[in-house]
C-alpha cells in the first residue's frame, strides 16, 4: 500500500463518530486560536493610547517677559489635551500622586509653578532649565512607563525648542545692535581722523611759530642782558658821580669862606677834577640815549612771541577740534611767554614813564658835562666867580644824586626783565621741543586713527545685521538644529503586522505538535507488515502536512479579512507557509517517531528555543550569547525573516534562503523518520516495556 493511501486511512479514523470529528475541527482551528487571538490582542496598542488614563497637573503661575505675559504651562497643557496622546485628566498634585500609587492613573505629568519663569530666563542674563516632572509606577504597567518616556521626550524637545527661540532671538538682536553701534563708531573714527589731521597741521604750524618765537626770545634775552650790563655801568658811574659831586659840594660849602685863597692856590687841580666829571657825565648821557629804544624793541618782540604762542594754543586746544593731549604743557608755555612779555613791557613802561626824568637826567648830565668842562677851562679864574660856582656845584650835586637814584631804579627793573627774558627763552625752548614731540605724536595718531577707522569699518561689515525675517529663520534653525527625517522602508502599519511573522510560525508549530498528539507519527499497520521505511515516514507525514495546509488557510483568512493583516505578497506568503507547515510537521514527526513519548517534551523544548532565539520581538543581538549561538541553526529563524519580507516587503533573498533551509530540514527530518521507522520494525524489550508512557 502506497503512502498517500496510508495517509488517507489515517485521516478516515477522524470520520468515525462525533468526538473524532470535533477533535479534527479543533486541530484545524488550534493555530487560529494561537495566531489570531494573540495578534488580535496586540494588533494596534499604540493606536489606543488615548484610552490610558493619565493625570495632568499644571501648577505654572506664569511670568512676565519684557511686558508680555508668558504662560508656558497653559500652552503645553492645551497642546497635550488637544493631541489625545493619552486620556488626560486635569488633577491636583495630591490627586495625581494618589492616583499613580493606587493605579487610577498609569502615570502623571506635572508642570511646576516656576516653569514659565525658568523658560523666560532663557533669553536673559542667567538662563535656567525648566523641568517637567513625570511620575510612573511600574507596578501598574511597565510598558506604559516605557511608552511615556518616548512620548514625553518629544514633549520635552518641543518645550526646549520654544525656550531656545527667545534666547537665540536676543542673540541675533544683539548682533544687529552691535552692527549699528560699530558703524557709528566707524563714522566717529572718520571724523576723529579728520580732526586729528587738522590738529597735526596746527601742531606743525605751532612748531614753526615757536621756532620763530625762540629766535625772538633769544634776541630779547641777549638785548636785555646787554642793557642790564649798561645799566649796571650807568648805576656805578652815576653813583660815583653822585659821590664826587657830594664831596665837591661838601668841600665847596665847607671852604666857601676860604675858597678864594684856595682856588687861587689850587686852580689847576680843580680844573683836572672838573675834566674827570665832564668825561663821566658824557658816558652816562650816551647810555641814556639808547635805553628807551632798546626796551621798546624788547617789549614788542616779547609780546609778539607771546601772541603767536597764544594763537597756536587757541587753534589746537579750543573750539570743535578734540583737545590735544599736549595742551596742558602748551598752556603753561603760553602763560610763561605772557609773563615774560609783561615783564618786558613793565621794563619798557618803566623806561617810557621816566622818559621825562631820563631826559631831565640827560640834560643834567649834559649840563654837568658843560659845567664841568667850563670849570675845567675856567678853574684858574674861579676866584672871581666863587659865589656863582658854589651855586652851580650845589645844583650839580643835587642832579647827580637824582641821576644815581634813577640809574639804580633802572638797573633793578632791568634785572627783573633779564630774569623774565631768560625764563621766557627757556620756556619757549621747552615749548618748541614739546611742539616737535607733539608733531611726531600727531603723525602716529593720524596713522593710528586711520587704522582704527579701517578696522571699525571692516568689523562692521563682518558683524551680521539680521532683519526680522532672517532672524526668525536663524532662530528656528538654532533652536532646533537637527530634525529627524524618518524614512521607513517597508513600514509595518501597526504593531500586529510587525509581530505577525513571529506569531504565525508559532501557531503552525503548535498545530503540528497537537496534530501528532492525535495522529500516529508512524503507522503501526505498516510497521507490522514490514512496509518500506520511506513509505511509512511519508504515510505519517502527509496527514499532518495536509491538516497544516488547512490550518494555514484558515489562519490567514481570519488574519486578513477579520483582523486586517495586509500582505505585500499574499500568494507568496501562503505558498511559503505551506512549506513552513510541511517542514514543521516533518520535524515534529521525527521527534515523536524517534523518541516516543519523550519526543513530545522535546518538541515543546525545541519550540521554546526557537521562540527565544528567532529574533521575532527584539533583535537577537540583544539576547545572551547562548541564543545568539543557536540562532542560525533553527528553522524558525529563517521563517521569521522570510515572512517579514513577504508581508511588509523588501528583497526576496531571505525568502529564498529560508526556502532552501526549510527544504533541507524537511528532507533531513523525513530521512531521520524513515531511519526511525526502520528501527521500529525491530522489536526489543524496551519497546515491549517502555520506561515512560504518555
Amino acid at each position: 500500500m502506497r503512502s498517500p493511501k496510508l495517509a488517507a486511512l489515517e485521516l478516515k479514523r477522524f470520520g468515525r463518530g462525533k468526538l473524532p470529528r470535533a477533535a479534527l475541527a479543533a486541530l484545524l482551528l488550534l493555530p487560529l486560536l494561537y495566531g489570531a487571538l494573540y495578534l488580535w490582542s496586540f494588533w494596534d496598542p499604540y493606536g489606543k493610547l488615548d484610552k490610558i488614563p493619565v493625570a495632568l497637573v499644571n501648577s505654572d503661575t506664569g511670568a512676565t517677559v519684557k511686558g508680555d505675559r508668558l504662560t508656558a504651562g497653559d500652552d503645553i497643557s492645551g497642546k497635550l489635551l488637544d493631541s489625545k496622546t493619552f486620556d488626560w485628566h486635569r488633577t491636583s498634585a495630591a490627586e495625581a500622586r494618589k492616583g499613580v500609587a493606587n493605579g487610577t492613573y498609569y502615570l502623571s505629568l506635572t508642570v511646576p509653578s516656576d516653569f514659565s519663569r525658568q523658560i523666560a530666563t532663557s533669553s536673559g542674563k542667567s538662563p535656567e532649565t525648566g523641568a517637567l516632572k513625570v511620575r510612573t509606577n511600574d507596578a501598574n504597567n511597565y510598558i506604559v512607563g516605557q511608552i511615556s518616556r518616548s512620548v514625553f521626550s518629544e514633549v520635552r524637545a518641543a518645550a526646549s525648542t520654544k525656550a531656545s527661540r527667545g534666547f537665540y532671538d536676543n542673540i541675533f538682536i544683539s548682533f544687529a545692535d552691535i552692527h549699528g553701534e560699530t558703524e557709528k563708531a566707524a563714522k566717529s573714527a572718520d571724523k576723529l581722523g579728520k580732526g586729528i589731521g587738522k590738529a597735526k597741521k596746527g601742531a606743525d604750524d605751532l612748531a614753526k611759530g615757536l621756532a620763530k618765537a625762540k629766535e625772538g626770545s633769544r634776541d630779547l634775552k641777549s638785548g636785555l642782558g646787554t642793557l642790564y650790563q649798561g645799566s649796571g655801568t650807568l648805576k656805578t658811574g652815576a653813583g660815583g658821580v653822585a659821590d664826587g659831586t657830594q664831596s665837591l659840594s661838601d668841600k665847596v660849602n665847607d671852604v666857601a669862606a676860604k675858597v678864594r685863597p684856595f682856588l687861587k692856590e689850587h686852580g689847576k687841580e680843580i680844573g683836572d677834577v672838573s675834566q674827570l666829571v665832564a668825561d663821566a657825565s658824557q658816558k652816562a648821557s650816551d647810555s641814556l640815549d639808547t635805553l628807551p629804544e632798546t626796551t621798546a624793541t624788547a617789549a614788542t618782540r616779547a609780546r609778539k612771541a607771546s601772541d603767536d604762542l597764544a594763537a597756536d594754543y587757541r587753534t589746537r586746544c579750543e573750539g570743535a577740534v578734540p583737545a590735544d593731549p599736549d595742551c596742558p604743557a602748551l598752556k603753561k608755555s603760553v602763560a610763561a611767554a605772557d609773563t615774560a612779555a609783561d615783564v618786558a613791557e613793565d621794563v619798557n613802561k618803566l623806561v617810557q614813564d621816566h622818559t621825562t626824568q631820563l631826559d631831565a637826567l640827560g640834560g643834567h648830565l649834559d649840563d654837568l658835562h658843560d659845567q664841568a668842562l667850563w670849570l675845567a677851562r675856567n678853574a684858574p679864574h674861579l676866584g672871581t666867580d666863587l659865589d656863582t660856582a658854589v651855586r652851580k656845584v650845589n645844583a650839580l650835586n643835587s642832579g647827580a644824586h637824582k641821576v644815581a637814584k634813577g640809574a639804580g631804579t633802572l638797573h633793578t627793573g632791568l634785572s627783573t626783565a633779564k630774569t623774565g627774558a631768560s625764563d621766557l627763552d627757556s620756556g619757549v625752548g621747552k615749548a618748541r621741543g614739546g611742539a616737535d614731540t607733539l608733531g611726531g605724536g600727531m603723525f602716529r595718531l593720524v596713522d593710528g586713527s586711520g587704522k582704527l577707522s579701517g578696522g571699525l569699518h571692516d568689523g562692521a561689515d563682518k558683524i551680521p545685521d539680521y532683519g526680522k525675517q532672517d532672524r526668525d529663520a536663524r532662530t528656528e534653525v538654532m533652536a532646533d538644529p537637527v530634525r529627524l527625517v524618518n524614512q521607513a522602508l517597508h513600514k509595518a502599519p501597526n504593531y500586529g503586522t510587525g509581530f505577525a511573522p513571529y506569531f504565525i510560525p508559532l501557531s503552525l508549530w503548535v498545530g503540528a505538535m497537537v496534530a501528532y498528539m492525535l495522529i500516529q507519527p508512524l503507522n503501526k499497520r505498516a510497521l507490522a507488515v514490514g512496509a518500506s521505511s520511506w513509505r511509512i515516514a511519508f504515510a505519517g507525514w502527509l496527514p499532518v502536512a495536509a491538516i497544516g495546509v488547512f490550518q494555514t488557510l484558515a489562519l490567514m483568512a481570519v488574519l486578513h479579512w477579520a483582523i486586517g493583516l495586509q500582505m505585500v505578497r499574499a500568494a507568496g506568503t501562503l505558498g511559503f507557509l505551506m512549506l513552513v507547515t510541511a517542514c514543521f510537521a516533518a520535524i515534529v514527526q521525527w521527534l515523536n517517531a524517534r523518541f516516543g513519548p519523550a519526543g513530545r517534551i522535546l518538541v515543546l523544548a525545541l519550540l521554546m528555543l526557537q521562540l527565544t532565539s528567532a529574533g521575532g520581538t527584539y533583535p537577537v543581538q540583544t539576547s545572551p550569547r547562548f541564543f545568539n549561538a543557536i540562532h542560525p541553526f533553527l528553522p524558525m529563524t529563517y521563517v521569521v525573516d522570510g515572512l517579514r519580507r513577504l508581508i511588509t516587503g523588501g528583497g526576496l533573498g531571505p525568502v529564498w534562503l529560508a526556502c532552501g533551509v526549510l527544504l533541507g530540514f524537511s528532507a533531513a527530518a523525513l530521512a531521520l523518520t524513515a531511519w526511525s521507522a526502520r528501527r521500529r520494525q525491530v522489536w526489543s524489550v524496551d519497546r515491549l516495556h517502555p520506561e515512560l508512557s504518555l
